[in-house]
Order: structure tokens, then C-alpha cells, then sequence
């Protein structure tokens, strides 16, 4: 992959000396950037406003109401600046909410807004808010992407303070995840802020404006996969203070103090959470500075994604419960029902019951529980004689029978374990390996130790591919009579075999042949006719999802039966 973005095609590098993030512009109180050679942090947010700041190209001018393409209604401006405007409106044909860059055919980044808009367009990972329309058009250049009302940007959320360690740890790992996915396909953000980081209803993360914030704003970069992971630092730092990891204040957080240069977030806030502490450092441009234990600095999300991996899971905060109200008892209870009210302020005594089985009513209940356990003793030493005499009968009438023919009906085989030669990840669909070093442990006979495939973020692989697998070589063809796998929580799974007289393993997937199906943490797949194979592929369908927020498949152990 090319390290060059491709989110700022033909457009001059201004990136300048320092890191990108640092670069950040520092809005004024209505929103104006002072900066504008690097761009502005007013992001075409949900609610954020703009000031108009004409270029080369003017802004077009439109109005609430406008309609393109006689589709998609313009309502509210919220950004014009640099010769383009951003617009909430509505997809009249779809009626749902959408949002609209709209910039003229002849502005100096037409084009390389278009080209980032397709190439974002294309990517589809539900990660990112996706890219609906891009169009050249009357002479004006729109795109057209998604636009989440029950969403809110990170600078919002930050505003009522630093997010708690669980939501801080799921931030960054999805949001590092997505961008590790996009530079795999040569894309890159490169103006990545808490006005483009999203949390919707759900508790989803998802990143707007990839490489197309950048293209509108004319920002490259020589380092597209260090400036997005700095950014990605950045975000985690403010997640964990409240502040911006630089000296200027941005996006309504103060600064660090002046003169004092980057210190690590468990040094600025009591309570920081040490393990993302060292994470956010290790993320960001700091002059060669790590974190405390001094492990190598991300320069790559990919790097990052590894990193986060390696950590101790950070488990969710236990909810708190009410106390229950103290019970009080009722006046029916209290055995004054039916009769006339008391003075107020007088205590009325209160019977004390009789003792157990006491009353006439317990008395009687005595005598017929007597009789019952008499009545069941003599039918029960009845029964019991009765059985005896009817078993020394059968017993001698079992030993004057015999058959003429001395035949006996066969009696079905006992299952004999089968011992697994050797096994294998099958990734088909993904790119082609899942954790090859500890498949050892899915067959182990050990329920402690397991295989596990990467986190996703959806039960169904995040709708990357329809699953993945482990391959089981028995060492010849044998007769299988069932597969017993444990799982660690609840996953869906088939049981898939190879034609008997598969000379080697196969390495497509249409090779197998689905037997049986199951879900389930300890789920025993028995195919409904005889198999006979060599090669068994035991095929995830559906995740659990972990403490972590995300899902992940866990094989425990696997039995093979004859």
C-alpha cells in the first residue's frame, strides 16, 4: 500500500513540520478559524455552525429549500467556509435525513473531493458514516452521506467530562480498528477530532468524514498512517483528561500548561486508568517520550490495533441497584381487616398465633397425614412383594427358554473416541489466517485454554464475511459419528465434511459439505446419515460478544466420536 494519501489527490502538502493533530486550528468564540492554511476544526457537524470565509471560488449560493438533482431538499447550513458549504438535508425519494457538501465544479479541490468522496464510497465499512452520492452536476460539485440524528460527537460527550475507562477503552479500539481497516485500502482521514468521532445510541463508534474532511480543506500528508494514529492518541488523551494533549486549547478543551511539554494522562488526572495512560503516549508524537515501562511507540493503527490487543481486558462498570423499600406490613396482615378502625395514635395489640399444629385445624391435618403414611407403607411392602415374586419368575422362566437357532441380534458398536492428527485455521473469506500459533489449544482436551478468532464488531464477523473455521485432519477416512465442541459463550457453528476421497486437504470452502448445525457454549453436532471422512471443518457462524464490547470466538476443546 502506498503510504502517500490518497485522501488529498493534487492537492499541496501543508502539513508543515509538526504533527498534524498539533496543527489543530484554534476557533474563535463564533467559530472562525485563525488558521486557516491548515485548515479549520469546524467539521460539517450535526449542530455546528460556520462563518463564510470566500477563497479563490466563492461559496454557491443556495438556500434552505434548494433542492439537487430534484432529490435532496436543503434545510439547515451548519458550515461555510473556503468556498464550499455543508448542509443538513432531506433525501425526498428516501425520506431520511442526510447530509450535503456542496462546493463549484471550478473550486481549486473539486476534483480530488470527488475522487476521496468514491474511494470512501467504496470502502462500505459500517465503521465509517458512509458516503451516499457524489456528483458533478449544473456546475456544482455535492456529496451526499449518511446523517445519524441519535448520534453524538465525542467534543459533546467531553464536555460533561472525561469518558469512564470501558466506554475510553471501547473508543479507541473500535475507532483504531476502523482505520487500520482503511489505510489496508489505501485511505486515510488525516483530520480525525473529536467533531468526527460519533457514539450512537447503540454505544457503536463510527468516524465521519474519511478523506474527504481532508480533500475539502486541502490537507495531505507524506505520513498519512502516523498522522491518523497521533490523532487516534489524541482522541484517547482527551477521553481521559478533558484536556488537548497540546499547549493551545481546541474543540473546547484547554490546553496543557505552557513550557511543560506532553505529560502522560495519569500525571494530569488522578484515577486515569495506567493502562491507556501508556497506550495514549505510545499513540502520540512526543519527542521520543513513551510510557513509563518505555515499550515501542504505534506508528500505524494496525501497530495500535496489536497494542490494545495485548492489554488486560477492562471490564464494565457494575450498575448500581436501589435498595429495595423497608417492607411494611399491611393491615390485612396485621389482622385488624374487617373490624373498626383504631384512634389514631393508640397501638393496637397484636394476637400472638397459636403454636404449630396447635388448633383444631392442626390437629385434624395431624391425624390425616397419620393415616396417609399408614395407608403408603402397607401398599408400598404390597407392591414390593409382589415385585419380588413376579422377578423369580421371570428369571426362571429366562432360564428354561431356548432358541433352537442360537441367533442373537447384533448389538450397535460402542463409539470409540478418534484422536485429531493435526489442525488448522480456514479464514476463505478474511485474509486468509485467524490466530495459526494457538490452534493447538481448541483440541487439547483442556477447557481453560482455547483457540479465538479477532474481535469484530457485529455477532456476524461485522458483516466482513459469513465466518470462519477450524480444519480437522483425523489422519485417514474415518466413520464419524459425532463432534462435540465447547465453546466460551454462546456461538453458532456447523459441522462441515470433506468427500471421502479427498486425495489432500482442501483449501476451498465449497470442498465441504454442511452435516449438522448448532449453537451453543457446549454444542454436539451428530450428522443425520453416516459420514466417512478425512477432513472435518468445524465453521463459526455467529460471535458471542465479550466483556469488551466486541465479539470473538472462543474454542475450547474438540471431541471427535466414532
Amino acid at each position: 500500500m502506498a503510504e502517500r494519501s490518497t485522501a488529498a489527490v493534487d492537492v499541496a502538502d501543508n502539513s508543515g513540520d509538526e504533527p498534524l493533530t498539533a496543527q489543530a486550528d484554534q476557533s474563535t468564540a463564533d467559530g472562525v478559524a485563525k488558521n486557516r492554511e491548515r485548515g479549520t476544526d469546524i467539521d460539517e457537524a450535526q449542530g455546528s455552525g460556520g462563518t463564510e470565509r470566500p477563497e479563490k471560488a466563492s461559496a454557491p449560493e443556495l438556500h434552505s429549500g434548494h433542492k439537487l438533482a430534484r432529490r435532496y431538499r436543503l434545510e439547515d447550513c451548519v458550515t461555510r467556509l473556503d468556498g464550499f458549504s455543508s448542509w443538513r438535508a432531506v433525501d425526498e425519494k428516501l425520506r431520511r435525513a442526510v447530509g450535503v457538501h456542496v462546493l463549484p465544479a471550478d473550486h481549486a479541490r473539486a476534483r480530488s473531493v470527488l475522487a476521496a468522496a468514491r474511494s470512501s464510497a467504496l470502502l462500505g465499512d459500517p465503521r465509517f458514516v458512509q458516503v451516499l452520492d457524489a456528483v458533478e452536476e449544473n456546475d456544482l460539485v455535492y456529496v451526499v452521506h449518511e446523517w445519524l440524528p441519535d448520534a453524538t460527537e465525542l467534543t459533546t460527550l467531553l464536555a460533561a467530562g472525561p469518558l469512564e475507562p470501558h466506554d475510553a477503552y471501547q473508543m479507541v479500539s473500535q475507532i483504531a480498528s476502523a482505520m487500520a481497516a482503511a489505510h489496508r485500502e489505501g485511505l486515510a482521514h488525516l483530520r480525525l477530532n473529536p467533531n468526527a468521532v460519533l457514539r450512537t445510541s447503540t454505544g457503536q463508534w463510527r468516524i465521519r468524514g474519511l478523506a474527504v474532511n481532508a480533500a475539502l480543506r486541502g490537507i495531505a500528508s507524506d505520513t498519512p498512517q502516523r498522522t491518523d494514529t497521533e490523532a487516534i492518541g489524541a482522541l484517547l488523551y482527551a477521553a481521559l483528561t478533558q484536556r488537548w494533549p497540546y499547549e493551545s486549547d481546541a474543540y473546547g478543551l484547554s490546553g496543557l500548561p505552557k513550557d511543560v511539554g506532553l505529560i502522560a494522562p495519569d500525571q494530569v488526572r488522578a484515577g486515569v486508568h495506567r493502562g491507556l495512560s501508556e497506550l495514549a503516549m505510545r499513540a502520540l508524537a512526543n519527542d521520543g517520550a513513551t510510557a513509563s515501562r518505555h515499550e515501542a511507540a504505534c506508528t500505524t493503527p494496525e501497530e495500535l490495533v496489536k497494542a490494545i490487543g495485548e492489554m488486560p481486558r477492562i471490564r464494565p462498570p457494575e450498575p448500581a441497584f436501589a435498595a429495595p423499600p423497608e417492607y411494611q406490613r399491611t393491615t390485612y396482615q396485621q389482622g385488624t381487616y374487617g373490624r373498626p378502625a383504631t384512634h389514631p395514635g393508640v397501638t393496637q395489640p397484636v394476637p400472638a398465633p397459636p403454636p404449630p399444629l396447635q388448633s383444631r385445624t392442626g390437629k385434624a391435618l395431624k391425624w390425616a397425614v397419620s393415616a396417609l403414611l399408614i395407608a403408603a407403607l402397607g401398599l408400598g411392602s404390597w407392591q414390593l412383594a409382589d415385585a419380588l415374586m413376579d422377578q423369580g419368575k421371570s428369571e426362571e422362566t429366562h432360564q428354561t427358554q431356548t432358541t433352537e437357532d442360537n441367533e442373537k441380534s447384533p448389538s450397535k458398536p460402542a463409539s470409540v473416541p478418534i484422536a485429531i492428527d493435526s489442525a488448522r485455521d480456514f479464514d476463505p473469506f478474511g485474509d486468509g489466517s485467524e490466530k495459526p500459533s494457538d490452534i493447538g489449544m481448541a483440541y487439547d482436551s483442556s477447557t481453560s485454554t482455547y483457540w479465538e478468532t479477532n474481535f469484530y464488531q457485529g455477532a456476524n464477523f461485522g458483516n466482513l464475511k459469513s465466518g470462519l473455521g477450524i480444519i480437522l485432519d483425523l489422519g485417514k477416512v474415518q466413520q464419524v459419528g459425532k463432534v462435540t465442541v465447547t465453546f466460551v459463550g454462546q456461538t453458532s457453528v456447523e459441522l462441515r465434511a470433506a468427500s471421502s476421497d479427498a486425495a489432500s486437504e482442501p483449501t476451498s470452502f465449497d470442498a465441504f459439505t454442511k452435516v449438522a448445525a448448532g449453537s451453543g457454549t457446549s454444542v454436539t453436532l451428530q450428522p443425520s446419515q453416516s459420514v466417512k471422512t478425512r477432513y472435518l471443518l468445524v465453521w463459526l457462524t455467529k460471535l458471542p460478544l465479550t466483556d469488551e464490547g466486541t465479539y470473538r470466538g472462543r474454542v475450547a476443546d474438540i471431541k471427535v466420536v466414532s
